[in-house]
């Protein structure tokens, strides 16, 4: 079985239709090959489109190093 590559546009998709929540969890236990170190303190004092733009960020950078 073969895994389809991921593509941007999907990402970008599935991160801009997140709530606030989940965009909080997916960026405090992010597992990347880079660490996302951000305090709930921190997150809670975001808007929810600057949190969608950190997650969406990461998830970039880490299909980018992926390929």
């Amino acid at each position: 079985m073969t895994t389809m590559p991921i593509r941007p546009d999907e990402v970008a998709s599935t991160v801009a239709t997140m709530s606030r929540e989940e965009v909080q969890k997916e960026i405090m236990y992010f597992n990347g090959r880079f660490k996302l170190d951000f305090t709930p303190e921190y997150l809670n004092t975001q808007t929810l489109e600057r949190l969608r733009h950190i997650l969406l960020a990461a998830k970039l950078q880490q299909l980018k190093s992926s390929n």
